[in-house]
């Protein structure tokens, strides 16, 4: 945990994860659109996103009855809980009386539980290691959809369109492979660049129509909309999806970096 002037950051095994400067751009654009879309928002799953700022950006919303966040590391929820910084920008998020943390790996949660929820939003790190390719799998995305309830929407983190592009589309590719109907989307975050997502869902959804009912600092409804147009240098390529026996998206991720840094 750093900080220099009026800006705190986050960084995990040497990989920034947050900037307090701009870190709203990134989470209000994972968090809301899904929020928009989805037919309720009762009950919230959050993979990853220990640090709370998904929580802070999702417990807006008077309609969440339940949100459960499932993060493998168990001191990065800690630190989130306890350390002052931290519990001020994530405006004590885990300290929810709505909040439920589980500190175990998301993959085998997810196999183990029955729940169903209104909204899943995927926060994980980049698929820079063969042990996280299962998390960007057509495998995984097919659990996904066994816990989404009626109406459900997921969404996910999906690193850069820019920096890796056959990388980010090989994550819609594999969502579509899993059986869903894909809105892909991008932002630029100034610590990170310019950043995609990928929302999901049994249904079709237009970036144009989805209302921003919360209180934000970057969205607004016309917003959504500009961010699922693409550049031509970011635009959709021909990939193939991610498997649990064939983990592509490593060999995609690597190439891209590689040739940017």
């Amino acid at each position: 945990l750093t900080r220099y002037r009026d800006d705190t950051r986050l960084y995990l095994n040497g990989s920034l994860q947050f900037s307090s400067r701009d870190e709203y751009r990134y989470h209000e654009s994972l968090v809301h659109p899904a929020m928009a879309a989805a037919a309720n928002r009762s009950r919230v799953l959050v993979i990853g996103g220990g640090d709370g700022l998904v929580l802070r950006q999702v417990l807006k919303y008077e309609g969440v009855k339940e949100a459960t966040l499932v993060d493998i590391d168990p001191a990065v929820t800690k630190l989130a809980r306890e350390h002052i910084v931290l519990k001020r920008l994530n405006e004590g998020s885990l300290d929810d009386k709505r909040v439920k943390v589980v500190n175990t790996d998301a993959y085998s949660f997810l196999e183990r539980s029955s729940d169903l929820y209104s909204v899943i939003i995927i926060d994980l790190p980049d698929p820079q290691r063969e042990a996280l390719t299962k998390l960007y799998s057509v495998a995984f995305y097919r659990i996904v959809e066994r816990h989404l309830a009626k109406g459900g929407v997921a969404v996910t983190q999906a690193t850069s369109p820019l920096f890796a592009r056959r990388a980010y589309w090989c994550v819609e590719t594999t969502a579509r492979a899993a059986g869903f109907r894909t809105l892909p989307y991008h932002v630029y975050v100034p610590s990170f660049g310019d950043w995609g997502f990928v929302l999901f869902a049994k249904h079709s959804v237009d970036p144009k129509t989805l209302p921003v009912k919360v209180k934000t600092r970057f969205l607004r409804p016309g917003t959504l909309g500009d961010l699922a147009r693409f550049p031509a240098d970011q635009a959709r390529v021909k990939v193939e999806p991610n498997t649990l026996d064939r983990p592509i998206i490593l060999n995609y991720y690597e190439e891209g970096w590689k040739t940017w840094f």
